[in-house]
């Protein structure tokens, strides 16, 4: 009998030792992968929040580029960790949603991933240089129709939203353009910048100060509805160019198996950092929308997407090998 309670006060200690260990998370610094190169969405949503929610779970996040491969490598470092809430990701539409239909064989599958919070939504701006001639989606339309083997675009790699929207501008708008993919949006800027190709529709923030600055000329935005950061941009659809509503996300992931309560402990905490209003109103700026839905929340909206962005992928015929 004696044995039977040593052994049933042993379960209960390793009970509570396990416990308190999911209570104690976290003890030391954490890593937020970033499967693009620095100056995109990715990157600047990630580093925005980066410290702030280093300070609400009283350890340091530390932000890790791992460009490269249409968000593939980045994505396979952060599935194949340990599933212990000390590796984090970055996820995009790109990895989680747009890859599945895009790539025949992917290093990862959707359920790899603990889906934990949507930071940031944001819509596409089509932008040209400023030294293009086209000061509207219809001048565009029209250089490219004139001189169709002139025409390229830009973006931030193969399968990531710019590159897709683009895709679906050429399919609704008629026109043709060669791709010219880059490791993240801010090479991309940085190359349209030098005039390298003809247009991008990026995601907004990295965008954004360029625009304001004058260095690229906005002339459509992917939302529904005009943005008040950006009056003067038409839709899509003002421009003449229908079914063209495009919206990039951006949210935190976990590897499958990360314990629920950490998992909740770190939507709880990125919520608070996302909705405050310093970072709300930072994203506002930036075009963007603050998320902090629940992880069941935001795991169902990625299953939506992939559904979506499969069909988008299937329709236009650009399923190709990895």
């Amino acid at each position: 009998m004696l044995h039977v309670h040593r052994w049933l006060a042993a379960g209960a200690m390793a009970f509570v030792v396990a416990g308190q260990a999911h209570a104690a998370w976290p003890e030391r610094p954490i890593t937020l992968i970033i499967p693009a190169a620095p100056g995109g969405t990715t990157d600047i949503a990630a580093r925005l929040i980066a410290d702030k929610l280093g300070v609400k779970l009283g350890q340091q996040v530390i932000v890790e580029n791992r460009a490269g491969a249409a968000g593939i490598i980045g994505t396979q470092t952060m599935a194949r960790a340990k599933p212990d809430g000390y590796t984090l990701l970055m996820g995009n539409i790109g990895p989680n949603a747009i890859n599945y239909a895009l790539y025949k064989t992917l290093p990862y599958k959707p359920a790899d991933f603990a889906p934990v919070t949507l930071v940031i939504s944001v819509p596409n701006v089509l932008v040209v240089n400023e030294a293009s001639p086209a000061r509207s989606v219809a001048d565009l339309l029209a250089l490219a129709r004139k001189d169709p083997a002139k025409v390229s675009f830009g973006s931030s790699g193969a399968g990531q939203s710019p590159h897709l929207s683009a895709e679906l501008f050429k399919q609704r708008a008629g026109i043709p353009g060669t791709h010219v993919p880059y490791k993240g949006a801010g090479p991309a800027v940085a190359a349209l910048l030098g005039q390298q190709f003809t247009f991008m529709i990026d995601n907004l923030p990295s965008s954004m100060p360029f625009i304001q600055s004058g260095k690229l000329r906005a002339l459509a935005v992917t939302s529904d509805r005009r943005l008040a950061e950006l009056p003067d941009v038409p839709t899509m659809a003002e421009a003449g160019v229908k079914d063209m509503v495009v919206t990039a996300w951006f949210g935190l992931v976990a590897p499958a198996g990360t314990p629920q309560a950490v998992v909740d402990k770190l939507y709880a905490a990125t919520r608070d950092v996302v909705r405050s209003p310093e970072i709300s109103d930072r994203f506002k700026a930036m075009g963007g929308q603050a998320g902090g839905n629940t992880p069941a929340e935001f795991s169902a909206f990625i299953d939506q997407e992939r559904a979506r962005w499969k069909q988008i992928v299937d329709t236009a015929g650009l399923a190709q090998e990895q």
